[in-house]
Parts: structure tokens; sequence; C-alpha cells
């Protein structure tokens, strides 16, 4: 035991401590950075032409991470106009002064509507031969197709005894019944229970189209006022119903008529109360026929429309 003892204490004397290295280091001369001249290289490239400033959007860019994407869209523009714009954000408008611009436009007997969908209902009876009555209505009717924008939508209906959509035939048979044959489809037939005040849709009811304005549908349409036949009898309240079923209905009526009949009042009451829930705009004319007034005031004033009345020499006065 004493030997190894003294092995072990021999052992510890002659193991050397191990020091800590020290660290060293060394800062070399830097050399100056070189600069590369690369060539130019000079390209043709034919620019397309700057969009409008209507065009022109402005994007927003963040250096955050967001969980919803929001793609910026492309647009453009094939043609270049240096007549609309002003500024680097907003374009200028523009219009005739009658009522027109953004979101549409029509006029009528001097009343005007920014309305995108209306509905004209309007009288072809036969008492519209008298003092050229029908005339006035024909040639300010096609005046007001003329005017319109394009892309307006709208519907058109004839209305005497019976009410069809503009472009059809009607038939009239011993003036107890009318056949109305479209262009295309079936035929609807109506008949009168009590002289010309009296008729009625004998069957299904005719459904009005709505029409995109257009330059060869105001021809078609202009074609069609002109020519079409005046029909015995007088009812307005059926046809303004038939406005008002349009899918999807019109935000402004243009309704016009040449004379009172039977029960008028009780049809402007009937249909002034179901245009003002439905929020549609009923402006009335009354051609040569101040019997009229009462009732067409009524419909006016119930939707928010207007009345103007209209004399032999086309004078016009706007009631109010």
């Amino acid at each position: 035991m004493a030997l190894i003892g003294l092995i072990l204490a021999v052992i510890l004397m002659t193991v050397n401590p191990v020091g800590q290295p020290s660290l060293v280091s060394y800062s070399g001369v830097s050399e100056p950075e070189q600069k590369i001249k690369q060539p130019k290289i000079q390209t043709n490239v034919q620019r397309k032409p700057a969009a409008p400033s209507m065009a022109a959007a402005k994007i927003l860019a963040a250096n955050t991470e967001s969980p919803t994407s929001i793609p910026v869209p492309q647009i453009e523009v094939e043609e270049v106009s240096i007549d609309i714009g002003v500024g680097d954000d907003f374009g200028a408008g523009w219009g005739d002064g009658e009522g027109f611009g953004n979101g549409g436009g029509s006029t009528f007997f001097g009343q005007t509507s920014t309305s995108e969908r209306l509905a004209y209902v309007i009288d072809y009876s036969a008492s519209m031969r008298s003092q050229g009555r029908d005339q006035i209505m024909r040639k300010e009717l096609s005046r007001s197709l003329q005017k319109m924008q394009n892309g307006l939508q709208i519907g058109m209906i004839f209305f005497a005894g019976p009410a069809w959509v503009a472009g059809d035939k009607v038939k009239m048979i011993k003036q107890k019944e009318a056949v109305v044959d479209p262009p295309k489809g079936k035929n609807y037939k109506w008949k009168t229970t009590g002289g010309a005040n009296g008729w009625q849709p004998d069957g299904p009811k005719q459904k009005a189209p709505w029409w995109e304005i257009g330059d060869r549908e105001v021809k078609r349409l202009q074609k069609i006022v002109n020519e079409t036949k005046l029909v015995w009898g007088t009812i307005w309240h059926h046809p303004i119903h038939m406005a008002l079923d349009m899918d999807p209905p019109p935000q402004t009526i243009y309704f016009m008529t040449d004379g009172s009949a039977s029960g008028s009042a009780k049809w402007a009451q009937e249909v002034g109360k179901r245009a003002k829930k439905m929020g549609v705009i009923i402006n009335c004319v009354a051609l040569m026929h101040p019997k009229a007034k009462a009732d067409l005031k009524t419909i006016a004033e119930m939707t928010g429309g207007m009345l103007t009345m209209v004399d032999a020499n086309g004078k016009r006065e706007e009631i109010k």
C-alpha cells in the first residue's frame, strides 16, 4: 500500500498543468474594391402608349405578411383618348344637357330621366287620329329613342282596348275580340264585356321583354313606332300592370294617353299604389285632353313622377 501511494505521488508530481491558450487575431490589409465596367446594351423597345388617367390605378405595397391576398387587376386600353381625364386620378364626365350622363339618360315630352331601365306605355287608340295627336306622339317618341344613350334597357308597350308589345300585330274581331300576334311565339287574346272601356285578357297574360338600345335597335323601334296602326278602345291600367310585371321591373315608366275613361280614377289609385310599393316612378303625359289631368296627376304624385300637359300646338306645361 505504501508502494502504491508512492507511485501515485510520483505521477502527480510529473503531470504538467494545462494552460488556457490565448486567442490572437490579425488585421490584414484590405485591398480597394475594383469596379467592373459593364458594357452598355442599347435595345430599341416599342412601348405601348400610356393608358388614360381614368384607367390608372395606384398600388400600395407593405413589408408585412397578410392572410388575405388581393389581386391587382391589369387593365388594357386599346384606344387612347386625349379628351377624357383631368389630373392623375379622376377623369371628367360628359353629357348633353338633357339629363344624360353616367347611369343612362332619356327625355320624353320634356321629361327627363337617368334611369337605366325605362318602359314606355303609349296610347295607340283610334281617338289619337283626332287633331293629328298620333303624329305628335310618333314624332316625339322617335326623337326620344334617337337621343338615348347606347346600353339603356327599354321596354315598349302600346295599348288601346287590348295591350301589346311594340312590334306585335293586332287583329280586331267586330270590336268585341282582339288577337295579339307577336313575331315569334303564341298569340294572346283579349275580349270586351263593356264597350271600349271593358277590355280584359282572355287567357294567359303577355310578358314584355327588355331591349338594349343600340343604333340598330333604335332604327327598328322607330320603324315600329311610325308604322303601328291605331286600334279601337281605351283602357290603361292593363298596360301599366304589364310594364310593372317586367323582370326586373322598370325604374321609370313614361305613360302617355290622349284621354280619360270610365273607371280611370280607380285605375289611377290601383297602379299608383302598386308602383309606389315597388319604387317605380311613373311620369305621365296628357295629350290634348284636360279631362285626364286629375287621374294622371294622382299617379304622378303617388309615385314621385311628373305630369305634363301637351296642347294641339305641341306646347308643354308641367303640372306641379
